[in-house]
């Protein structure tokens, strides 16, 4: 199977090259998405890696908006998704791409590995009934149903990505692989787990860990997914209400903002009329209100 590696990036050009220069030898052509980048990403890719597809855009239009312009101008039957701040080992592209050989399989989940040897990062993405998502197997949870992949390591079938539009422009980042994973399966696709697909992920080296931006980031996908796929209208809505206004609480008493509630509500405007049914199989029941706010806690 051919694959196209999109990478999206914006102002890390350090990152950037060492996650190129993981990929050297691995057998897939590689697109890089610069978000009109002013820190030598040009002229980093132009000196120093040739052989990759650039597109640049002419503002910073977000890692969905961006990896959809890289799909766009690939034409590889797979599509394989690193960010930025992931050093993928070798035979990444091979082993993320296998389990597509399952005519069933839409997307497939790689594996992250935190950047001080401790753990896993992510192995895709768990759901509960409030559609919070987890990474799956950062707290030794990689029994977790798998809902989908996490952008951040992930392949999908040009197919099925293309006749699903593809990641909503309306996420700016964050989100965006739960929505889209949702519309896979709704569409009836289905996630795999491809363990020997690996990397290290720095992990928000972009929009940086816990900052405002995202913090307001994630707050709009909240709120646009708990709209999209309608969480308030279902037996979930007092679980999630519940956990949305501790984060709103938090942030309001640790970090003296309301942007968890502004940005929740701006996101819940943009999810726009016409609620969608959140396909069978996508969340795992075993994830309990007192776990997900254990991890909350954490």
């Amino acid at each position: 199977m051919t694959a196209d590696v999109v990478i999206p990036t914006w102002n890390g050009a350090a990152l950037l090259a060492r996650c190129l220069r993981a990929l050297a030898d691995e057998p897939a052509r590689v697109i890089v998405v610069d978000n009109a980048s002013d820190d030598g990403t040009g002229a980093l890719l132009a000196e120093e890696f040739p052989g990759v597809t650039v597109v640049t855009l002419g503002e910073n239009a977000g890692f969905g908006r961006a990896v959809n312009a890289g799909v766009a101008a690939g034409d590889g039957e797979a599509v394989v998704l690193v960010n930025n701040d992931v050093i993928v080992e070798p035979g990444f592209v091979a082993a993320i791409v296998a389990p597509l050989a399952d005519p069933a399989v839409g997307m497939v989940a790689g594996k992250t590995l935190l950047p001080d040897g401790s753990g896993i990062d992510a192995f895709g993405i768990a759901l509960d009934r409030g559609l919070a998502a987890y990474n799956r197997g950062r707290w030794g949870t990689a029994g977790e149903r798998l809902a989908m992949p996490s952008g951040g390591a992930a392949a999908y079938r040009r197919a099925a990505y293309e006749a699903a539009g593809g990641f909503d422009p309306a996420l700016f980042a964050y989100g965006e692989d739960v929505d889209l994973g949702l519309r896979l399966r709704a569409a009836g696709w289905t996630a795999a787990a491809a363990p020997a697909a690996r990397g290290v992920h720095l992990g928000g080296a972009t929009a940086g860990v816990d900052s405002p931006l995202q913090r307001r980031l994630g707050g709009f996908a909240r709120g646009f997914l708990l709209r999209r796929w309608g969480v308030l209208a279902s037996a979930a809505a007092p679980r999630a209400l519940l956990v949305e206004a501790l984060v709103v609480a938090w942030g309001l008493a640790r970090h003296r903002t309301l942007v968890p509630l502004t940005a929740r509500l701006a996101g819940w405007r943009a999810a726009g009329r016409g609620r969608r049914r959140v396909p069978p199989g996508a969340v795992d029941p075993a994830i309990s209100l007192a776990l997900a706010l254990r991890r909350l806690a954490r």
